[in-house]
This record gives structure tokens, C-alpha cells and sequence, in this order.
């Protein structure tokens, strides 16, 4: 898919570097960085690997200089309604790099995860939001998206998912 002075396109198992360095950008705009463990090998196992459970989209940007240039990213995974008896797309992350942001890239990236959604016949396309993020919230806002009412995300990881997984206790 292109626009005006952008693509989008399935990354390859070349764009693992390019990937990884975008999830960093994520995660330090998002003030995360210290919760990045991912590597380029990890990368290449669960997107590119024997048993791959992610795809990614790169949004390029077209630049003055010819070449283009990486501007964006979104990751993303089947999950499944049992209400609805169909699988989805959850959307991981959708980061665009700040000097190319408000001119279609990020509204792109959502276009081309429509469109997988509704060829593959999932039934919706879920994601997070940051609760201080009041722009992306805006923008998906613009673009038909609206939070989901009486629900609350959960988490296990880490610690707490290896004494869960022995057996932990109720605490």
C-alpha cells in the first residue's frame, strides 16, 4: 500500500535490525526502555521463524534524497473471539518516528491492518493505549476506534508467571 510520500510493506527477515531499533525508539518515547529485553535473535525466531506468532508492517517514507527511508512501524497477531467464533488482529505497537509524523504514515499503517483484518475474515482489530497518550488516543479516536468500556488489561510475566506456572499460591 502507498499514499502520498509513503509505503507500507511486510517486513522481511532483512528489516530484523531496522525493527528492533524502531521498538527501542517506542519504548524510549514511551519511557519504557528499560523494559526492552528483545534482540535480533528473538525478533527473528517469532517473526521469521519455524514458529513465527507476529508480523510486522514498516511504513517508508519518500525523502528529497531519493532514497526511502524507514519512518514507521506496526506489530501485530491473530487472537480470537469466542463471541464471536472468529479470529482478530490484535495490534501490538503502532510507532511512527516523530519527523514524520501528522502527514498520513500512522493512518496508513491502521489502513493496511484494516484491510488484513477483513481479508483474512477476523471479526475486529484490538489494541492498547497509554493512558497519558491523549494524541494517539485522539487520532484513533478520529479514525471510528473507541475504547472498550468495563474492561481492564492484566498482566503476568516474569516472576510471577514462573510461580504461577509451579503452581504458585493465591496471594
Amino acid at each position: 500500500m502507498s499514499g502520498d510520500g509513503f509505503q507500507v510493506r511486510a517486513a522481511t527477515a532483512a528489516d530484523v535490525p531496522l525493527i528492533l531499533a524502531l521498538i527501542t525508539e517506542l519504548a524510549e518515547y514511551e519511557e519504557l526502555a528499560h523494559e526492552v529485553t528483545a534482540s535480533e535473535e528473538k525478533l527473528m525466531a517469532s517473526l521469521f521463524g519455524d514458529r513465527a506468532c507476529a508480523e510486522v508492517l514498516i511504513a517508508e517514507a519518500k525523502t528529497t534524497a531519493g532514497p526511502l527511508t524507514p519512518a514507521g512501524f506496526a506489530l501485530y497477531f491473530h487472537n480470537y473471539s469466542t463471541f464471536l467464533g472468529q479470529p482478530g488482529i490484535y495490534l501490538e505497537d503502532l510507532f511512527v518516528r516523530t519527523e514524520f509524523r501528522s502527514v498520513g504514515i500512522g493512518l496508513g499503517l491502521l489502513r493496511e491492518l484494516a484491510r488484513i483484518t477483513i481479508s483474512r475474515q477476523c471479526g475486529r482489530l484490538d489494541w492498547m493505549v497509554l493512558d497519558w497518550n491523549e494524541s494517539a488516543m485522539e487520532f484513533y479516536r478520529r479514525n471510528g476506534a473507541r475504547p472498550v468500556d468495563g474492561f481492564l488489561p492484566y498482566r503476568v510475566t516474569g516472576d510471577a508467571l514462573q510461580r504461577l506456572a509451579k503452581g504458585g499460591t493465591d496471594n
